[in-house]
């Protein structure tokens, strides 16, 4: 069982994080915030999928009013995501952002720091200060021998007492590389100088399945120690891929239950189906469904049933057909173009009539 480190509870437009709580997903709209329609299209979707919190980039003062009608009517809590400009941090405030993330060290003096800090104070709305391996100052790089865990995660500790020096504590932190171990050592050196819950993930992660694999190893290792409050898989694809990533990393170390699960057996020289093709177009068409099942696709029909015994429901192959299970137990047996099909319509008639 995975005990959460202690940390701060921050609540984020009504989703709190940290102190136990449970493991908030978290992805960035792709949209351009100034167009509202598209953002909340996008939102809703990702709340579909299993989102908690977005994040939207406010690159000027257009999209900071953007968020007027965004926030006041997104079903989750929006993120304002700001560089450079501390004016625009404030009008994101000002418009209804749940959370803003700055880097300190780059919106501008201490009274702009200042300014930012007071105003989220009296509105109640956390900061998520961020760092990352490409922002690290040229003393922190000189200190500590280039870009190292000591280097990331002591520019975060900077930040952050930048903010407790304007007498600002509602803070989420972050520290990303790309490189997954600097991203967990960073992380587990910085655990015990802070009471703040951390923002995970490993930026720049790459595309789909080089994301993913990137991904998983740097949050999984962490969370598996207890570290992480809220997570954001990075990937070069579409915002809900990352959802759905970070769902079923959730899900592996048991953080998370419910949803679409598929299990499937690798192929060898048993296998007389296409089992390639079926378990990825039974992935593709369950990825959707509102239920809470374990799905099987296994390639032999004499050790899939029992293997997969703890699937709700499964196909196994056999000599150019398909064996239909449920919980273990044999149904019937299906041609091979028609296995899909009959899979999902009875997955749909098991959750109609339980």
């Amino acid at each position: 069982m995975i005990v959460p480190y202690p940390t701060k509870e921050i609540n984020i437009g009504g989703v709190r994080i940290g102190n136990g709580n449970p493991v908030a997903i978290q992805s960035m709209n792709n949209t351009d915030t100034r167009d509202v329609k598209a953002t909340l299209s996008q939102i809703q979707e990702l709340k579909d999928c299993g989102c908690d919190i977005t994040r939207v980039a406010i690159l000027n003062m257009e999209a900071a009013e953007a968020l007027k009608e965004i926030c006041s009517k997104s079903p989750l809590p929006v993120v304002a995501d700001i560089h450079f400009d501390y004016r625009l941090a404030l009008e994101s405030i000002k418009n209804g952002a749940a959370k803003i993330r700055i880097n300190p060290g780059n919106i501008g003096g201490e009274d702009r720091v200042q300014a930012v800090a007071d105003l989220a104070k009296e509105r109640n709305i956390p900061i998520r200060v961020g760092v990352n391996s490409g922002s690290i100052g040229k003393d922190m790089l000189e200190k500590y021998g280039g870009v190292n865990a000591q280097s990331l995660s002591q520019s975060a500790l900077e930040a952050i007492r930048i903010l407790e020096k304007c007498n600002f504590e509602d803070i989420v932190v972050s520290m990303k590389s790309s490189d997954p171990l600097l991203t967990i050592e960073s992380y587990k050196l910085l655990r015990k100088e802070i009471p703040y819950p951390f923002h995970v993930g490993v930026t720049e992660a790459g595309t789909l399945r080089e994301g993913i694999i990137r991904s998983s190893v740097g949050i999984g290792a962490l969370l598996a120690e207890g570290i992480g409050d809220t997570i954001r898989v990075s990937l070069t694809d579409e915002p809900k891929e990352e959802v759905r990533a970070a769902f079923s990393i959730l899900r592996a170390l048991g953080l998370r239950t419910g949803g679409m699960r598929l299990v499937s057996c690798p192929t060898c020289g048993r296998t007389q189906v296409p089992l390639i093709e079926v378990a990825k177009e039974v992935e593709k068409r369950i990825s959707d469904l509102p239920y809470d099942m374990t799905v099987a696709v296994m390639g032999c029909a004499v050790n899939g049933p029992g293997e997969a015994r703890e699937a709700d429901v499964g196909i196994a192959g056999g000599v150019d057909e398909f064996l239909l299970f449920c919980k273990g137990e044999p149904v019937k047996k299906i041609p091979k173009d028609q296995a899909v099909d009959e899979l999902i319509r009875t997955i749909h008639k098991m959750n109609e009539n339980p």
